[in-house]
């Protein structure tokens, strides 16, 4: 029953939003998306793409162009999207790591067994879980859901996920319910619904397209 629900929920959000053009392309290169999830760390999409767009102005994005950069260089790219001294400091020592023991590449981590590579990606300094399954999934097309601010606040209140928990229970619960074929589409319809409606304060509950299958609006 409770898969029949979730499966609604699934359908509901595919025909209320539509799926961003780069859910259907290849992932970029794996260092990329690294770099783009640092900078999103605690701050909008619009500081993380403003942030972004100075890096790439100013460097092309390879490790081994950050090992060598100015610390002081980067940091005046990344003020955008704030905590930019400690997200500096990360992105030259990763930069450093990766040349020394990757060859310069993330692909021979993902091409490794799935929590094999989770744990190699997890003992990398700046790198928490849901950027790990950022990696893992966007990147190497691996069966995981990460789990952002949205992802766990809009999965708790549907009753996807338990309310109480941590970042892990959330992700398990998640992936208990869909197939993986569907892990990319929850994971980017759930950010959108938060985002849009189900937000952290005064969540839009009246028009929710969801609405009717929340537990939050219906206990």
């Amino acid at each position: 029953m409770e898969k029949k629900r979730a499966l609604r929920i699934l359908e509901t959000l595919r025909d209320t939003f539509k799926l961003p053009e780069w859910t259907n392309s290849p992932c970029k290169e794996p260092f990329e998306t690294l770099i783009r999830t640092i900078i999103s760390q605690n701050t909008s999409n619009r500081n993380t793409a403003r942030a972004f767009e100075e890096l790439s102005k100013k460097f092309q994005i390879t490790p081994e162009v950050f090992s060598n950069a100015e610390l002081s260089e980067i940091e005046e790219c990344l003020k955008p999207a704030g905590l930019y001294r400690n997200k500096s400091k990360v992105i030259k020592k990763l930069s450093k790591i990766i040349i020394e023991e990757f060859d310069g590449t993330l692909e021979q981590v993902l091409t490794l067994p799935t929590e094999e590579a989770r744990k190699k990606l997890l003992a990398l300094p700046g790198i928490g879980r849901k950027t790990a399954d950022i990696l893992l999934l966007f990147c190497a097309k691996r069966p995981t859901i990460p789990v952002d601010t949205h992802v766990n606040r809009v999965s708790r209140r549907l009753g996807l996920a338990a309310m109480k928990g941590g970042y892990e229970e959330v992700r398990l619960a998640l992936q208990s319910l869909y197939s993986p074929k569907d892990y990319l589409a929850i994971h980017v319809l759930l950010i959108l619904l938060g985002r849009n409606y189900c937000k952290a304060r005064k969540p839009i509950c009246r028009s929710c397209p969801v609405n009717k299958l929340c537990n939050y609006i219906n206990t």
